[in-house]
């Protein structure tokens, strides 16, 4: 019980961190810092387009709205790095990687895994067609979450 709650509130601080950070390069290029409503849900992010496509797959795809679509962010942006928090602090349970090995382990396979699921969603482009300057930038964000999560985890074990 004493990881999956270290786990959970690694998580959520790793999930609070890359959102800081995320928000931080928007105000620094001067882009909208809320999530706005999309005119069509190909314009919506990521998180939220997985809500729509989720909600369609289970025969609700009319309760989802796209005026739905800026709480739907943020909900999937912070249960999806809450869990992958609880799969960090599984995995360190048994691999007793250092926070440094960690929080990069982390951050590479969480971004990893977006493109292996957003790809074939067809929210994401295959990662090749996107510069390397935005796909830099992309990492960049899971890596700070990675830090987040894995020096959140090694501070709670004091």
């Amino acid at each position: 019980m004493r990881t999956l709650t270290r786990s959970l509130v690694a998580g959520v601080a790793g999930t609070a961190l890359m959102t800081a950070y995320q928000l931080a390069v928007k105000a620094a290029r001067g882009e909208r810092l809320d999530t706005p409503v999309p005119r069509t849900w190909d314009e919506a992010e990521a998180p939220a387009q997985v809500v729509k496509k989720t909600a369609r797959l289970l025969g609700r795809g009319r309760a989802i709205t796209k005026r739905h679509a800026p709480l739907a962010t943020q909900v999937m942006h912070w249960l999806y790095g809450t869990s992958w928090g609880v799969a960090y602090g599984i995995a360190t349970s048994r691999l007793r990687p250092s926070p440094l090995t960690g929080a990069a382990s982390l951050g590479v396979s969480v971004w990893a895994a977006a493109y292996i699921e957003l790809v074939p969603l067809g929210i994401y482009e295959p990662p090749w067609r996107y510069p390397a300057s935005e796909l830099g930038l992309d990492l960049s964000y899971h890596l700070v979450y990675g830090a987040g999560v894995a020096g959140a985890y090694a501070a709670l074990d004091h």
